[in-house]
């Protein structure tokens, strides 16, 4: 069973996903696509630091956030590899468009990856219910 300080720090990190969902939409529509695509990357990693928070684990490096994410729940096949692919793309871009020089996000890689990231939260947020109201199990963690 999940005990309530879990549920509570993933409902927050969903809450903070969600926001930070509606801060890139609202950068989109005002032509900031670099700031757009970082807000949607943080949204994504966000989500899923939700559920990673289910299952007591976290890391501090990003690359390791996403590591987790794959192994226990990509592929243990809770969530289909298209969430990995959309989770390691938003990694790859926010990388791009914030140290690359020259780099200009357009319109198109703004808007493709709010809604993925729109997609991604709706899909945690169901696997997270799921979890907590024990209609799915937890993947087995083995650090």
């Amino acid at each position: 069973m999940i005990d309530e300080l879990s549920i509570d720090l993933s409902k927050y990190r969903l809450n903070k996903a969600k926001d930070l969902l509606s801060q890139a939409k609202l950068l989109h529509e005002n032509e900031k696509f670099d700031g757009s695509i970082n807000r949607s990357y943080y949204a994504i990693f966000n989500a899923i630091r939700s559920l990673l928070a289910l299952s007591k684990l976290d890391n501090s490096k990003h690359s390791g956030v996403l590591s987790y994410f794959d192994r226990y729940f990509v592929k243990t096949n809770m969530l289909g590899k298209r969430f990995s692919k959309i989770a390691h793309s938003a990694f790859d871009s926010r990388q791009d468009f914030d140290y690359e020089d020259f780099y200009i996000p357009t319109r198109e890689e703004s808007q493709s990856q709010i809604e993925d990231s729109e997609n991604f939260i709706i899909e945690i947020e169901i696997k997270g219910k799921q979890l907590i109201d024990n209609k799915i199990k937890l993947p087995d963690i083995e650090l």
